[in-house]
């Protein structure tokens, strides 16, 4: 990979600007609000004690040393002042640890209401979504940068009652300057803004750097995963690539690492100038106060006033940019997160399907995937009967996956109409026409943290687990032999990554063991419509031929199946041959045998062929 490949393009995205700034931070706390009212005025009242009582605790202790020098002098009535003051300092300070307890337990409760609401929030937003937007990568990058902000949600709550502290601190400091004399209070104030204007050009431009790495920070995530994944690592190490693998995903790190150092490098001499000239303050006030002490007779106490007052105002603005540096970059994300938020979601229309349908027609469908010129399906028609048995059949890339897509409502035609008992789809309830769905294909889910029963009992929750339907789909599927024979049987975890309360560990599944425990549960879903997109790939084929007869012979579920395997579909009713988005070839596998068209070259080499010439089967 060269350098030029790993160089961040122009950032495109406008700056955040005042309006839009305080528009955010009121919809941070408009959510915080909402997910604990208590905890946010408890918030906000922490905030003013934060920001007044250290203030109140430097008084009483410059009072203290005044009282003190006040005693050494002679003076009478001064010691027994000294030691009022020095309670009141040590009241000061054990009311400061108590608060401090009592916010650090209201930040814990509203960063997990918070956290679980924006989460949930979010989770549900994104699963359901448009189906077409999953493939489509404009989307993926605005999720990625846009959960980045959710993840931060809950953090930037605190973050503003930080800022919201600091701020009241840096501003009674300055006042308490100003009571003192205003024109050092100037002088403080001055040397303040450069170091705020520079932390914020800093975290601009970091921020847009991270906008502009989303596909090489997403690229090196996806390696660490297959790097860090026990089922990879066996494949990595045969071929030799797990330290090219290391070397890319090292490149990829450091080019990110290296330009956000850059900025950071940049910015050094102007942050010393900055620092030097708040050093200038700090001193000449000190030496203002020291004049004033020795020339004029102020009290000794004003020293530690001014000092302290001066420190605490430099301290807090140098925290006060880095809290707002920190919010500038979450809330300038906030934009790609309400974005995310106001995608549609899958619509659903309002007819529902409560019983089986007894047709599906396929009219005409044509469909383009998002970003692409190329149909993938081309004016495709076909029936289903109910209780009818349909095979789909084609070389890799002919539309097949993309056709049960549409049929199951996931993606919408860009053409033509999927009709349900003569009603279109898309006017139908999509949810009440998946109950009567089950889909199994060649890239199934594996439920790596449940057990084999609960495995088969995710294909229908809408009910308690029947112990035997799930019994009763295994051996449909083949599977109840393998399971049994597992140390704890149907209760027994399926991955070996994971334990039982007992201690027992898990077992690890073979590829067709996971394929039969994934068709049972499809078997366990019931459904009167059973859809499987090349379902026995990892099966053999006694046990395939034997799942497809009883398949077969049964007349009270319409079967849609897609296989390249000719035991598999060669006693369906109607089969159909698709290549490159179109209906070539329809009908029994006789008629398309005799044929000797597509059909029949595409499975040539499985017909077993009579020693008749005119006989093939």
């Amino acid at each position: 990979m060269s350098d030029e490949s790993l160089r961040p393009p122009r950032d495109p995205r406008p700056k955040l600007a005042l309006r839009p700034y305080a528009r955010a931070v009121g919809q941070v706390l408009k959510v915080s609000v909402r997910a604990s009212p208590g905890a946010v005025v408890m918030k906000v009242l922490g905030s003013l004690i934060s920001a007044v009582l250290p203030l109140v605790t430097t008084y009483f202790a410059a009072l203290t040393t005044t009282a003190l020098a006040e005693a050494y002098a002679g003076d009478p009535d001064a010691g027994q002042r000294a030691l009022v003051y020095v309670l009141v300092t040590a009241a000061l300070g054990l009311l400061w640890g108590g608060f401090t307890s009592v916010d650090r337990y209201i930040q814990q409760v509203l960063s997990f209401r918070v956290g679980a609401i924006v989460g949930d929030m979010m989770y549900e937003r994104f699963l359901a979504l448009e189906f077409w937007r999953y493939d489509d990568k404009e989307t993926v990058d605005l999720y990625d940068r846009a959960k980045r902000f959710s993840d931060s949600y809950a953090r930037v709550l605190d973050r503003i009652a930080a800022i919201f502290t600091q701020l009241i601190s840096v501003i009674l400091a300055i006042g308490a300057l100003v009571l003192v004399s205003w024109w050092v209070a100037l002088i403080v104030l001055v040397a303040i803004v450069p170091s705020v204007y520079l932390q914020f050009k800093l975290s601009r431009e970091q921020m847009a750097h991270w906008n502009t790495q989303v596909d090489s920070r997403r690229q090196r995530r996806m390696i660490e995963t297959n790097l860090m994944r026990p089922q990879h690592i066996a494949e990595m190490r045969l071929y030799g690539i797990v330290r090219y693998l290391m070397e890319l995903r090292s490149r990829l790190r450091d080019a990110d690492e290296k330009r956000r150092l850059e900025f950071q490098k940049k910015y050094i001499p102007k942050q010393l100038l900055a620092d030097g000239l708040q050093t200038v303050a700090e001193v000449v006030a000190l030496i203002w106060v020291v004049v004033q002490i020795i020339a004029r007779a102020q009290p000794v106490g004003q020293f530690l006033y001014v000092q302290q007052i001066v420190s605490r105002a430099l301290t807090t603005a140098n925290s006060l940019v880095t809290s707002l540096s920190s919010i500038d970059e979450d809330l300038a994300n906030l934009k790609d997160y309400e974005e995310f938020m106001t995608f549609p979601v899958a619509t659903a229309g309002m007819k529902r399907l409560d019983t089986p349908p007894s047709s599906v027609v396929l009219d005409d469908i044509r469909f383009t995937y998002t970003g692409s010129d190329r149909e993938v399906l081309r004016g495709i028609s076909m029936t289903v009967q109910q209780g009818q048995h349909i095979a789909i059949v084609g070389e890799n890339g002919a539309g097949k996956s993309t056709l049960i897509r549409v049929l199951a409502g996931l993606y919408k035609p860009s053409g033509g109409r999927v009709l349900v008992d003569g009603g279109d789809l898309q006017q139908i309830d999509v949810a009440s026409w998946h109950r009567h769905l089950a889909v199994m294909s060649q890239d199934f889910l594996k439920y790596e943290f449940a057990t084999a029963a609960n495995n088969i009992y995710f294909g229908d929750v809408a009910e308690a687990r029947d112990e035997g339907r799930v019994e009763g789909a295994a051996h449909d599927a083949e599977a109840a032999e393998f399971i049994e024979r597992l140390p704890g049987g149907f209760e027994n975890h399926v991955s070996n990554w994971m334990e039982d309360p007992r201690g027992r560990k898990g077992s690890g599944l073979s590829g067709g063991q996971w394929q039969r425990l994934a068709m049972a549960r499809n078997f366990y879903r019931d459904a009167s419509f059973i859809v499987m997109d090349e379902p026995t790939s990892a099966i053999d084929a006694l046990a395939e031929h034997r799942i497809f007869t009883r398949l077969f012979e049964d007349r009270d579920h319409t079967i849609i199946a897609i296989s390249h395997r000719l035991a598999t579909i060669e006693k369906a009713d109607v089969i159909y041959m698709l290549e490159d988005g179109q209906v070539v070839e329809s009908g029994t596998h006789r008629e398309l045998v005799e044929l000797r068209g597509r059909y029949f070259r595409m499975f040539e080499s499985q017909l077993v062929v009579d020693e008749n010439p005119d006989t093939v089967s």
